[in-house]
């Protein structure tokens, strides 16, 4: 290496770090849990809440948007502050805390003598943006006997909401309004149920 190319290597160096110390993280966003949903009745059962299932392309911090039914895009410079489907699990647990109607709720591991499982399948949970920019959630819903194996009931919850605005809080705004009815539709459900 001659004395002319070793400042031309450092400065291309030099401008590669900074080019890389530059890049601007991804917005980082949330669903909520619903606070207020309406309940009839109450349970003194135990609930546990496992992780629910879902394809490999919700099941990552990515922020699906669908073009087409057959095409898979991510919302730009976006992401979950966690995996999907764990995020999904971790709401609807404090969904049903937040009721106050259980007896208690809970993940794997924490202990409880459990009564009841929901098994979930989070199957949609998207932006549809063919049209008018559309959030669309499907999750399917299994109500397990604990104590003896047997499903007690099978539902496949839906919800959509419309996109407002053009910038990526408008499409996450839209996801989160759809599942606060559909977490809160769960949840009736069940403690109508058991």
């Amino acid at each position: 290496m001659n004395a002319v190319t070793k400042p031309i290597l450092a400065a291309l160096l030099a401008m590669m770090v900074a080019a890389c110390s530059s890049t601007v993280p991804p917005d980082t966003f949330e669903i909520s849990s619903p606070s207020q949903v309406p309940v009839s009745g109450s349970t003194r059962a135990q609930v546990l809440i496992p992780e629910p299932t879902a394809i490999k392309t919700l099941d990552s911090e990515r922020i699906v948007v669908k073009p087409t039914p057959y095409s898979v895009e991510y919302l730009a410079n976006s992401q979950w502050s966690d995996r999907l489907p764990r995020m999904v699990q971790l709401r609807l647990l404090q969904a049903f805390e937040n009721t106050g109607r259980v007896g208690a709720v809970g993940v794997p591991g924490q202990g409880l003598a459990i009564d009841y499982q929901l098994v979930m399948e989070v199957r949609r949970f998207e932006i549809d943006a063919r049209g008018a920019a559309t959030a669309r959630i499907e999750i399917s819903v299994k109500a397990l006997n604990d104590r003896n194996g047997n499903v007690v009931r099978t539902r496949i919850f839906t919800a959509a909401a419309p996109v407002g605005g053009g910038e990526n809080s408008g499409y996450v705004a839209a996801l989160d309004r759809a599942f606060d009815q559909i977490a809160g539709e769960i949840v009736s459900w069940t403690v109508g149920l058991i």
